[in-house]
């Protein structure tokens, strides 16, 4: 069980969901080695956007409140940072703000960056998982540090029920590494 082959296999569970669309930068195209995991996933479940991480993530909210489940790439948590205010003000408070009448279901993929075989120094290499889950309450974040997480952990994002949306924490370096 390789750590790369389980992402692969995670997202080929997402994909085989009608309900599933992927978005972000390099999702289409490539650029990121999370474009990699989406080999299986057909091209009309996915949408290239522009660098415009708060677009993205308000643009996620609003699929899901249409009954989409976005899988919303930020390669790394420094990118995700900059979708902070549609993140942590109206994703996570959506539903509490509609009493229940709205809950969303979007699954954020983000990644701690790699530091081998180059080290792009620290503005890409933060985590900051710590502080997002004292900042949120209706949205779960996991780390996914070992091979057998990936799966049951996208699964459980997946099917979720519980009104909560899913940040998944990769580590970059995992990817070749185990």
């Amino acid at each position: 069980m390789k750590y790369y082959d389980e992402l692969v296999k995670a997202m080929d569970i997402l994909a085989a969901d009608p309900r599933t669309v992927f978005m972000g930068q390099a999702v289409e195209v490539k650029g990121t080695a999370m474009t990699t995991t989406l080999v299986n996933v057909p091209a009309d479940k996915k949408l290239e956007l522009p660098v415009a991480e708060e677009m993205q993530m308000g643009l996620s909210t609003g699929l899901a409140i249409a009954g989409y489940i976005p899988v919303t790439f930020y390669p790394r948590w420094n990118f995700l940072l900059l979708a902070v205010n549609q993140l942590v003000n109206h994703l996570d408070k959506v539903k509490h703000m509609t009493r229940d009448g709205w809950q969303p279901n979007v699954i954020i993929r983000t990644s701690i960056g790699s530091i081998r075989p180059l080290n792009p120094q620290c503005q890409h290499l933060g985590d900051f998982t710590d502080a997002f889950r004292l900042m949120l309450t209706n949205i779960e974040v996991i780390r996914l540090e070992e091979p057998e997480d990936i799966v049951p952990a996208y699964t459980k994002a997946l099917t979720r029920t519980d009104g909560k949306c899913t940040i998944l924490v990769e580590y970059g370096d995992a990817y070749n590494e185990k």
